[in-house]
Parts: C-alpha cells; sequence; structure tokens
C-alpha cells in the first residue's frame, strides 16, 4: 500500500509541476503579440534605467528588469517568425548589453555610454516596429 501511494504522489507532483511550467501568466507578463511585448518590455526597460541611483526601489527594478528580459529572450529567440526580423536583432543586442552590465557589475551604474547606446536601440527598435519590421 505505501508503494502504491508514493507512486501515487509522484505522479501528481509531475502533473502538477508540468502544468505550472505551461500556464501562459509570466513575471512579465508577455502576451505572445511580439509587437505589443516589445513596446511593453521596452518601457518596463526604460524605467529601470532612468531610475535614479539613490531610488529607494532601483534593486527591485533592475530585478524585475533581468527577470523580464530572460522571458523575453527564452520565448521569442526560438520563434522563426520573429528571429529574422531587424527589431528582433536590435532588440537582442540591447537586452545582451543590458543583461550583461547587471550580469557583471551589478552594484554599479549604468554608464551613461551604454544609456545612450540602448536608447538609441530602443529608438531603433520602435521605428523597426512601425514599419513592421
Amino acid at each position: 500500500m505505501k508503494r502504491y501511494i508514493s507512486r501515487l504522489v509522484a505522479l501528481i507532483l509531475v502533473v502538477v509541476i508540468g502544468l505550472m511550467g505551461c500556464s501562459s501568466t509570466s513575471v512579465a507578463g508577455l502576451t505572445g503579440d511580439y509587437r505589443q511585448d516589445t513596446l511593453a518590455l521596452l518601457q518596463n526597460l526604460r524605467t529601470a534605467i532612468e531610475l535614479p541611483e539613490d531610488a529607494p526601489d532601483k534593486a527591485e527594478a533592475q530585478s524585475k528588469a533581468r527577470g523580464a528580459i530572460n522571458e523575453f529572450a527564452s520565448r521569442y529567440r526560438r520563434d522563426s517568425s520573429v528571429t529574422n526580423l531587424s527589431s528582433f536583432t536590435t532588440m537582442r543586442t540591447a537586452l545582451n548589453s543590458l543583461a550583461g552590465h547587471y550580469s557583471s557589475y551589478p552594484n554599479r551604474p549604468l554608464p551613461q555610454k551604454l544609456k545612450n547606446r540602448l536608447e538609441q536601440e530602443f529608438r531603433q527598435v520602435e521605428s523597426a516596429l512601425k514599419r513592421g519590421a
């Protein structure tokens, strides 16, 4: 009887974990619409970047930004309908730069040079999205 119960519990755990992994709710709130998700992520990243260094919620904003970057990349990197778009390749470049800074220098502020480059790439992504590219 113990054997039967332990196998049943194991099966239930596998099903629950599998269903939670397949759920459509997410940290970043991605909807599956590439254009809408990209614009929302851009807005969130701009907010995190523009916060002053002495802001009390700066660390939380950076943490949310890192989670959003990871979720966006994992959702769209294998989607062949968007990987060839110029907006995606530019967005991926910007995300890699920002995530690299957050990983390498978590306690240091973003250099102004990086902020300027990110803003330029964000504008390129927005204009490419308007063109449909």
